[in-house]
């Protein structure tokens, strides 16, 4: 999506000449509007959009932005150790409040170590705005010292990004910014400030009300006659299922799904990013579908007759390879609000282009009012056939001789003792990811924060920063692996600075997991540079950063360790779980399988 600079230029004019004839009315003379510097245009931006947290780094491109930011009181800046930790912990404070998540780094090396982090707010469609330094502009493509083409970089990994050439500027494109990020389906916007722009005095107006661009209208309503023809698809179902997505938790749209699954009696599936949106305790929810999904919810999604995909987009890790899913015939409906993603890996039946919590929300208004229901019988035969998958346990395991952590076990233990708190949980990526997502049941909503699109190690300590700054009450645990937790360790001095306690879970097996997986089933067992030989030695580490470090090696000893990490309830604790080496994460569906084509355990190798 473009948006043209004169389209800025001209909303920026109008707001200057409402300004000019506000001065003028019945001749009366009123003050001047006061002259600002474009740094502090910037932080009264940030303050009218009720921006509480800011994370980020200084450096010599936007030092007038941070002179302007000891100015004020009412926006908290935390001082990250590293630029890609900025934009995560932003990230998790966005992923877990629905706010937009806001972080601000330096020109050149600021920018580029920000490049993950904005890919992968990206590939989840999080709401942040990411405001960089860039070199004056007159030295723009001069390649002037700490310069880099952000525009150029940033644009395949942002839903908009802008260059502010004029200070006059900065307020309405602030404006423009924030709406494109929480809108439509959000995403992040970069807002790249040359040094001279931040530091120029221009007269200041005031913040816009409002904004209109005539190039970005999403559409939040859907199609009532589409809506109609999917429900009565739906209600005529013999085997029908509902699969949702992360769209169902950016559209804060969990009630009404979970109205709507009541409604009808049909069995619902989560994917990684959806976890939440349905109670797990729900005898209705079968699990997590996919590559680590269970095998009800695989089968459920292979065999059904009509599918209804509510905010998710049928990517590869849910339905494997799409020429095995079209194998069985079924009618699809598909709920999105980005147009984008509709057909674009599978193809569906009746597209219903809207939020979906608005579509949702008809819908269950239309059932209300209508006297079609399900049909009790086939649902029935149809529930039969899924109790039948579900009785053999997929996600059973074993303590094996006891004499060695199970990382499942771990997982496990932590949903049993909090699962009556308000936890929330972030994870980094790999083996420890997925049994987070296997065997902590999430009932709630916006407390499983996780990468899931980009998978990007290291987010889960920034994760969890952001997390508890946004809920200083709430109880945070970031489940992570000895690989994943070294990407951004420094950010314990972080947590230290800003009075962040979190609680840290590694389950450290000493490889890097999911990667030793791989090699084990795919490359008969070359286990190539998998395998940590130099780990540091991490309560020593935790203490040396201010915090505390617990090593726990016998599975009696799990619980013992988390309850006593629960009670330093103002302290980081670090614990170090050395769990079996050998463990593999099960079901499995290998790369380019179709989702029923599932290993099961160490026996199907």
């Amino acid at each position: 999506m473009e948006i043209s600079k004169a389209e800025i230029n001209s909303a920026a004019q109008a707001t200057s000449a409402a300004g000019a004839n506000h001065n003028a009315v019945a001749g009366k003379t009123h003050p001047a509007p006061p002259e600002l510097r474009g740094g502090e245009i910037l932080v009264k931006a940030l303050q009218a959009e009720n921006v509480k947290f800011v994370w980020g780094y200084p450096g010599g491109a936007v030092l007038h932005i941070y002179d302007a930011f000891y100015k004020q009181d009412t926006i908290q800046h935390v001082l990250v150790r590293h630029e890609q930790a900025a934009v995560h912990a932003a990230d998790g404070y966005a992923r877990a409040t629905g706010d937009v998540g806001v972080a601000l780094v330096t020109s050149g090396p600021g920018v580029t170590n920000a490049v993950t982090g904005i890919a992968t707010a990206y590939m989840d469609s999080i709401p942040m705005v990411i405001i960089t330094g860039q070199v004056p502009t007159h030295a723009i493509g001069l390649d002037a010292f700490q310069e880099c083409d952000t525009v150029g970089i940033t644009r395949p990994i942002v839903k908009h990004n802008f260059l502010v050439k004029d200070a006059k500027d900065m307020a309405m494109v602030m404006k423009k910014a924030f709406h494109i990020a929480r809108s439509g389906r959000p995403g992040p916007v970069v807002v790249d400030i040359p040094k001279d722009v931040s530091f120029n005095k221009v007269p200041y107006a005031g913040y816009p009300e409002t904004v209109t661009m005539r190039s970005y209208n999403p559409v939040r309503k859907g199609h009532g006659g589409q809506i109609r023809k999917a429900l009565q698809l739906l209600l005529a179902a013999k085997r029908p299922y509902i699969y949702t997505g992360g769209g169902v938790i950016l559209s804060n749209a969990s009630a009404e799904l979970r109205t709507l699954a009541d409604m009808l009696g049909y069995p619902v599936t989560n994917t990684l990013m959806g976890l939440g949106a349905y109670p797990a305790s729900d005898p209705k929810f079968l699990g997590m579908l996919g590559m680590h999904g269970t095998l009800e919810a695989n089968n459920t999604m292979q065999n059904c007759d009509v599918l209804l995909a509510v905010g998710a987009r049928f990517d590869d890790r849910v339905i494997g390879n799409p020429k095995h899913f079209a194998q069985n015939e079924r009618k699809i409906i598909h709920i999105d609000i980005d147009p984008s993603s509709i057909s674009k890996r599978v193809k569906v039946d009746i597209p219903i282009v809207g939020d979906v919590k608005d579509v949702l929300g008809e819908m269950i208004a239309m059932i209300k009012d209508g006297t079609v229901k399900p049909d009790p019988k086939a649902l029935a035969a149809w529930w039969d056939t899924i109790e039948g998958w579900r009785k053999k346990d997929c996600l059973k395991f074993s303590m094996g001789k006891g004499d060695v952590i199970k990382p499942q076990h771990v997982v496990e233990t932590l949903w049993n003792m909090t699962k009556d708190s308000d936890a929330y949980i972030t994870s980094d990526v790999g083996q420890h990811q997925m049994w987070a997502a296997q065997y902590y049941r999430f009932d709630e909503p916006r407390r499983w924060i996780n990468s899931g699109g980009l998978g990007t190690m290291g987010v889960g300590i920034p994760y969890a920063m952001g997390i508890k700054l946004a809920k200083p009450e709430a109880e945070v645990f970031c489940i992570t692996g000895e690989g994943s937790v070294q990407m951004c360790i420094q950010e314990l001095s972080t947590c230290l600075q800003y009075n962040t306690p979190i609680k840290i879970m590694a389950l450290n097996n000493r490889y890097l997991g999911m990667v030793r997986q791989w090699q084990e089933i795919d490359y008969e067992g070359r286990y190539s540079h998998s395998y940590m030989d130099a780990l540091p030695n991490f309560v020593k580490l935790a203490e040396a950063y201010g915090h505390v470090g617990m090593l726990i090696e016998k599975p009696g000893d799990v619980e013992g360790a988390i309850r006593e990490a629960r009670k330093l309830k103002d302290r980081t604790v670090f614990m170090d779980f050395r769990t079996d080496p050998t463990e593999n994460v099960f079901p499995m569906v290998k790369a380019g399988q179709g989702i029923t084509e599932m290993l099961m355990g160490s026996e199907d190798l």
